[in-house]
């Protein structure tokens, strides 16, 4: 439930070549920085680079107190609004939403992602219409700086990333509550809810409610 063929439909973003070289989402980490100088050196002409290694679909709207860092694709239809902060090393799909204050730092956004308020999203993947919650963030770093690992407890399993940096890789259709925190090395499935003011950690099946650690119930 925590493979990229689990989460994701590769149909929705422009990283499918770089998805599909891997099983696990998180080890595309590493390469979204040069995936994206490489990627947009291939864009036709509905894209604009708007600075060096910055290119914009002349069909978004990227509002002028909005900080675009390299390299980033911004993808068409989609908003990027007052006080966004986008550090760079994010590849953003079409039609997605980017609020006020949110901070992007080495993600991949599929296409129809909101992101619209308060957010913090780094080293994570989201999936295709997942939605992230007022002030809900990814936690990318564990408090005692060891590397990350992904931790299914019902399937009795660890994976080591190998990553002292990674957020969260949320499935497609994943909806986080307001005020949430992912913690380093979350796994939400496809179709999952989380409840706001939820600490989450470790891989969180599909198609489930999450209410708290000891409370994850499917959905029906």
């Amino acid at each position: 439930m925590y493979k990229i063929e689990d989460l994701y439909d590769l149909n929705h973003s422009q990283a499918r070549p770089l998805l599909e070289k891997y099983e696990y989402p998180w080890q595309a980490l590493k390469d979204i920085k040069d995936f994206i100088i490489e990627l947009g050196k291939s864009l036709g002409d509905d894209y604009q680079e708007v600075s060096e290694h910055v290119w914009v679909h002349k069909d978004a709207k990227v509002f002028d107190s909005a900080y675009l860092g390299a390299p980033c694709i911004i993808g068409a239809r989609t908003e990027v609004r007052h006080g966004a902060f986008v550090r760079g090393s994010a590849l953003v799909g079409q039609d997605c939403v980017i609020g006020n204050s949110v901070e992007l730092k080495n993600v991949i956004i599929f296409d129809s992602v909101q992101v619209p308020h308060y957010n913090y999203v780094g080293d994570s993947i989201l999936g295709y219409k997942s939605h992230m919650g007022a002030g809900s963030i990814t936690s990318n770093v564990k408090s005692d700086k060891t590397l990350v690992v992904v931790k299914d407890r019902f399937n009795q399993e660890s994976i080591e990333t190998g990553l002292k940096k990674m957020g969260a890789m949320l499935g497609d259709y994943v909806e986080v509550g307001c005020n949430s925190v992912l913690n380093p090395g979350t796994v939400i499935g496809r179709h999952t809810n989380i409840y706001p003011l939820s600490r989450v950690r470790g891989v969180i099946p599909d198609h489930s409610i999450f209410k708290d650690l000891n409370d994850i119930v499917k959905k029906k």
